[in-house]
C-alpha cells in the first residue's frame, strides 16, 4: 500500500513504491501491448484478404478494367475504407506481383544452390514452376495479361529485372547441361527456356487444383515428355507423311 505524507510545503509525497496492483507482474508485457499485437494481426489479415480478392478480380477482368469500387464491393467494405490499407490500385497489384516473383525467384535460387547435375537442377526448376501454379494462380494470370501495360510505369521496373534474373538461371542450367553432354548441343538455350516457361504458364488457364492431378503430377508428366519424348526412335528415322 502507498503511504502518503505531506512535507513542509504541504505537497503530498509518496513514501514507497506503487503496490503490486499498480505494476505488471515480473516478465509480463506492458498493458496494451497484447491488444496492439492482436490489432496489428487483424489488420494484416484484412490486408492479406484484400490482396487475394483483388488478385482474383485482376485475373478475371484484367487490371485496367477492375475498379477500386469493385474491389471494395468484393470485400464488403466502402471504397474509402480500402484506402486505409492501400493508397492506390497500383499498390495492390504491386503487392500481388512482387510477392509472387519474390517467392518464385527465391525457390529457383535455392534449387540451383543445392547443386547436383544439370538435369537434376533443371528438374527442380520445373517442379518449382509447377508448384507455383496453385498459390500464385491469380498473379501468374495478371503477369500474362497485364505485363506490357504495367511495364510502362517506373514502379514496376522490377518486373523486367526479375524476369531477366529468372531467365539467366534457367539458361545457365541448360548451358551447363550442354557443356557436360547431358543436353543436346544443337538447341538454343534461351529459346528452350522460353518454350518451357510458356508451356508451364499456360497450364494456369486449364489446371484445376480440385482435380485428380496435383502440380507434382503435372511436373512429372512434363519432365517425361521433355527428357524422354513422346515418340520411339529418332525423328529423322521415320518416313515423312508425304513419303
Amino acid at each position: 500500500m502507498n503511504t502518503r505524507s505531506r512535507d513542509a510545503s504541504g505537497v503530498s509525497t509518496t513514501d514507497d513504491a506503487p503496490d503490486d496492483a499498480a505494476s505488471p507482474a515480473p516478465g509480463a508485457a506492458p498493458r496494451g501491448r497484447g491488444r496492439g499485437r492482436r490489432s496489428s494481426a487483424a489488420a494484416s489479415e484484412r490486408r492479406g484478404n484484400l490482396v487475394r480478392l483483388a488478385a482474383d478480380l485482376f485475373a478475371r477482368k484484367g487490371f485496367q478494367a477492375t475498379t477500386v469500387r469493385e474491389i471494395a464491393d468484393e470485400a464488403g467494405i466502402l471504397s474509402g475504407s480500402l484506402y486505409h490499407h492501400f493508397d492506390s490500385k497500383e499498390s495492390i497489384v504491386d503487392e500481388v506481383l512482387s510477392s509472387y516473383l519474390d517467392d518464385l525467384l527465391g525457390r529457383y535460387r535455392a534449387a540451383v544452390d543445392e547443386g547436383d547435375a544439370p538435369r537434376d537442377v533443371l528438374s527442380r526448376l520445373i517442379q518449382e514452376a509447377y508448384r507455383s501454379l496453385e498459390p500464385h494462380r491469380a498473379a501468374i494470370t495478371v503477369v500474362q495479361n497485364d505485363w506490357n501495360y504495367l511495364q510502362q510505369f517506373p514502379r514496376f521496373g522490377y518486373l523486367a529485372e526479375t524476369e531477366r534474373e529468372i531467365e539467366d538461371i534457367w539458361v545457365g542450367v541448360i548451358r551447363d547441361g550442354q557443356r557436360e553432354g547431358a543436353f543436346r548441343p544443337d538447341i538454343d538455350p534461351k529459346l528452350t527456356y522460353r518454350m518451357i516457361r510458356d508451356t508451364i504458364w499456360v497450364a494456369v488457364r486449364w489446371y484445376r487444383p480440385e482435380g485428380n492431378l496435383g502440380t507434382a503430377d503435372l511436373a512429372e508428366h512434363f519432365m517425361t515428355v521433355l527428357f524422354d519424348g513422346i515418340s520411339v526412335g529418332r525423328r529423322d528415322s521415320h518416313p515423312s507423311p508425304n513419303g
